[in-house]
């Protein structure tokens, strides 16, 4: 990741550039002197240069008190902070020093300000090349810090690959045990139903015995029906052993 990355260079730039052709327009005004027409047209371009400039460093501003709330989100430092609040404070400094020198040269009369007055006004400027030149070493002092950063977001992002890579094994962990517990509800599910056919059996054939004992009770005599109670006790007794407790 290169510094012209970084949406504040790339902000930056833009206005430098619009700066650099404002201060080109300023020069053509300076030297309209002679042309009256011309010398207001340039004046109107120049105040409606000036005011649009000036909106945009206040929303650099803007961005730049954001970032001071949390440096370390947005990837940057004090030292940084302070770079891009001096050159904001510099970039108004330039429009507000043209826009006062044209203001001034309109209100006194066009040409009343002599050239060097003029000159003196922009001495406060920049020189274009210089600023430019400030610029690339900014980013170069902030190459490094951007290259940190961009490592550190690449790390993030491996750290997050490793914790879904994590999830997604207890995703899988967890079907394994759905399917378990599935298969288990089956096999007692089965049981259960070959229960209720050995019970529905059981019960068949007690209803038959029972059929057979009343016949045999109708016939037999009091002590012979006594018996009897007694032998279908002691097989009920039998029945019930061999199909509960087996």
């Amino acid at each position: 990741m290169s510094s012209a990355q970084d949406p504040f260079y790339i902000v930056k730039e833009e206005i430098q550039d619009s700066i650099d052709k404002l201060q080109s327009t300023f020069h053509q005004w300076e030297n309209s002197a002679s042309d009256p027409g011309e010398q207001v047209h340039l004046k109107k371009e120049l105040l409606a240069g000036c005011e649009s400039i000036e909106w945009q460093v206040d929303e650099l501003d803007k961005a730049i008190g954001v970032a001071s709330r949390d440096p370390s989100w947005y990837g940057i430092d004090d030292i940084e902070l302070e770079k891009r609040r001096r050159w904001t404070s510099t970039a108004r400094t330039q429009v507000s020093s043209m826009k006062k020198a044209v203001l001034s040269g309109g209100a006194n009369g066009v040409g009343t300000m002599s050239a060097s007055g003029m000159r003196r006004e922009l001495m406060r400027l920049p020189n274009s090349h210089q600023a430019k030149s400030n610029q690339y070493a900014a980013a170069q002092d902030n190459d490094d810090f951007i290259q940190s950063e961009s490592d550190r977001q690449l790390l993030l992002v491996k750290q997050q690959d490793e914790e879904l890579d994590e999830l997604s094994a207890s995703v899988q962990r967890i079907g394994g045990v759905g399917l378990t517990i599935h298969d288990e509800l089956v096999a007692q599910e089965k049981i259960i139903d070959e229960l209720g056919m050995e019970m529905d059996s059981t019960s068949n054939r007690l209803d038959f015995v029972q059929k057979k004992v009343a016949m045999v009770m109708k016939k037999a005599s009091a002590k012979g029906q006594i018996m009897m109670i007694l032998f279908l006790i002691a097989l009920f007794i039998v029945l019930f052993v061999l199909v509960f407790l087996t």
